[in-house]
């Protein structure tokens, strides 16, 4: 069987897609089409996996009651976070905004199965930590997924992974990776917000390139 031809100019967009990806931190309020979710999900789920193990466990947080106590220890876990910082530097903290918690339409809480039947241990006997890379790789396919129909992917990362899960009642085998904000982007900018507020540049590739 004779796999996909892509057509001319098609890396030329998969590299504008990959420029573009942005970590979105201000949504606007409107409600995802239906369906939408779904569509993204099922983009994630053509993830890679170790062992074809499918270890992403997606948690959509449809609960008034879940989301309010899911914002306030998020807001919680910043001001310790912001505690670490002093002068220059904290003011420039403060000015971040770090989720989207508020405004985003789909929050999402994405774990992994830490002992999934699927893949039958396949891959994982010396490195167990492939499972949460496997999800990590299921919410990068999101990411581009959910960019490229110009829905927006905030990924917030302040936050304890225990009290997630008490939050949202998971099984105590799953554990936390992700707590994501979906929805379309209240603004775009060619140049990412952390960069453009001078918290941190990209590196320089001879910074993260290394030969032996």
């Amino acid at each position: 069987m004779t796999g996909p031809i892509f057509p001319p100019g098609f890396a030329e967009q998969l590299d504008t897609l990959l420029t573009w990806r942005r970590d979105v931190r201000h949504f606007q309020t409107v409600p995802l089409p239906d369906g939408t979710l779904d569509h993204l999900l099922d983009r994630a789920a053509l993830a890679p996996s170790v062992g074809n193990s499918q270890p992403w466990r997606f948690v959509r947080v449809l609960s008034a009651e879940r989301r309010a106590a899911i914002v306030a220890h998020v807001e919680a876990e910043n001001r310790k976070a912001a505690a670490i910082y002093r002068d220059e530097t904290r003011a420039a903290y403060d000015a971040l905004k770090l989720h989207g918690l508020q405004e985003a339409p789909e929050p999402l809480a994405v774990f992994c199965e830490t002992n999934p039947a699927a893949g039958h241990g396949l891959g994982r006997q010396t490195m167990p930590e492939t499972l949460a890379c496997s999800v990590v790789m299921a919410i990068h396919t999101l990411w581009l997924a959910a960019r490229a129909i110009g829905i927006g992917v905030g990924w917030v990362s302040i936050v304890d992974p225990v009290a997630i899960n008490r939050l949202l009642d998971v099984p105590e085998d799953w554990r936390f990776v992700a707590l994501l904000c979906l929805g379309y982007p209240a603004e775009q900018h060619e140049t990412p917000e952390l960069v453009r507020r001078r918290w941190q540049d990209r590196l320089p590739a001879d910074q993260t390139r290394f030969t032996r």
